[in-house]
């Protein structure tokens, strides 16, 4: 009979660690280098089999637009499959939107590798990453399982191992338009590609293994443009840098991260506050110190 539900799916949060432009394609898309790691602050899914073949979506939060990311996902994967089977999405939504964090790529890469077990597909990755890629540049980094550096339009990954460590993390409340930023002045497009000396080749896993230290590596090219659109950004980035000693936008923003001196906290295993005190940040913000994770929650969830 197969599976009827799969519940608490996870849909894990991304930060750029450094992202840079590197060109720009003939039809326009800019060209990417960045090195994406998964954090521990997540949205959380439950699917529900339906044998009439439609696709439902539940907000138990925050309440989506209608034609999110997930339940295209659902769509596509329904279309390109030809299953008759259908789906009840239900979503509490823990992640910020309008952050950079790559929430809404996530809850689709989630979905996709859920309802690719719930309704008995049996696809592999590659066959996943092909659609992931139809559906946004950065959902293939969360249906591709690792973190990764990030290249082209988000088709490219290279798995790596990342020294877990603890990250600071706080949306402000304004959002910006990621289109805005793309076409600054103040966006610079010709970033040198990165040739990463620090990876070491590990033949045994086929991954690249980052040098503890290269997570203050580079810059966020699309930081600067978003500063300027964006006071807020500016604000959130100091206070960070202040606490921190370092700060750096995630992808178009407006969530900025610092890196956590991890000797200044009781190991990697005892976290720090997991939020920041109401009366510590600005009306409508929202923080949180997260934790690396070493791969995505639902990594062997699709054959290779």
């Amino acid at each position: 009979m197969g599976l009827l539900s799969i519940v608490d799916v996870a849909a894990p949060a991304k930060l750029n660690l450094f992202l840079h432009v590197v060109g720009r394609r003939d039809d326009g898309y800019h060209l990417l280098q960045s090195l994406f790691v998964l954090i521990d602050w997540c949205d959380t899914l439950h699917f529900e089999r339906r044998t009439d073949g439609a696709v439902a979506r539940h907000d138990l939060g925050v309440a989506l637009p209608a034609d999110d990311l997930c339940t295209r996902a659902a769509r596509l994967l329904q279309r390109e499959s030809g299953t008759a089977l259908g789906v009840d999405i239900s979503i509490d939504k823990q992640l910020p939107s309008g952050a950079g964090m790559g929430g809404g790529s996530s809850d689709a890469a989630s979905t996709l590798l859920a309802l690719n077990r719930l309704w008995g597909l049996g696809w592999s990755r590659a066959r996943l990453l092909e659609a992931a890629l139809k559906l946004g540049a950065d959902v293939p980094f969360f249906v591709g399982g690792r973190n990764a550096l990030v290249e082209g339009i988000g088709e490219r990954l290279t798995p790596v191992n990342v020294p877990v460590e603890w990250l600071a993390v706080v949306k402000p409340a304004a959002s910006i338009e990621t289109r805005a930023l793309f076409a600054s002045p103040l966006l610079e497009r010709n970033s040198q590609p990165v040739i990463l000396e620090g990876f070491v080749v590990n033949q045994e896993i086929g991954a690249s293994v980052i040098a503890p230290g290269f997570t203050g590596f580079g810059r966020n090219d699309l930081q600067a443009a978003a500063e300027a659109e964006c006071e807020q950004v500016v604000q959130a980035a100091k206070a960070l840098h202040r606490q921190f000693g370092n700060s750096r936008m995630t992808g178009s923003g407006s969530a900025v991260f610092a890196r956590v001196d991890n000797e200044a906290v009781s190991g990697i295993e005892s976290r720090p506050t997991a939020t920041w005190p109401a009366d510590d940040l600005p009306p409508g913000w929202v923080g949180r110190m997260c934790r690396s994770l070493e791969q995505h929650p639902l990594a062997g969830w699709a054959r290779s």
